[in-house]
């Protein structure tokens, strides 16, 4: 199973963004999915991630301005990132597991490679 992140950019604060993570060798139909952060100089974080039944989770620190979705049929993971902050800056991943619990708490099993957001002030 490979996940491919992609969309990452330069936006302005108060931007708006939309990353995706095109999964292929597998299905996400059963699978809970999630994307993660790190900031440059800090450890990777949770940001929000989707179960198998579509139940979202979302980091307190988003406050809303983030929304996880997906598409089975396209085997895809997506985040809508709005009013984007300086400190949104940071490589997104996405990853892949069978139970929300675990890959909320980094225990995915597939890991992308990452796409970096770039917010400028």
């Amino acid at each position: 199973v490979q996940l491919q992140a992609s969309g990452g950019g330069l936006v302005q604060a108060g931007g708006s963004l939309r990353i995706s993570c095109q999964v292929s060798g597998g299905t996400i139909v059963n699978s809970a999915m999630a994307w993660f952060r790190q900031p440059p100089g800090k450890e990777r974080e949770v940001v929000a991630a989707s179960g198998r039944n579509n139940s979202p989770y979302y980091a307190d620190y988003l406050n809303g301005r983030f929304t996880i979705s997906r598409d089975n049929l396209k085997n895809a993971l997506y985040l809508q990132m709005n009013n984007l902050k300086p400190e949104d800056t940071a490589v997104y991943y996405c990853a892949a597991g069978r139970q929300l619990d675990a890959v909320v708490f980094g225990a995915a099993d597939y890991w992308g490679q990452g796409t970096l957001v770039t917010v400028s002030s």
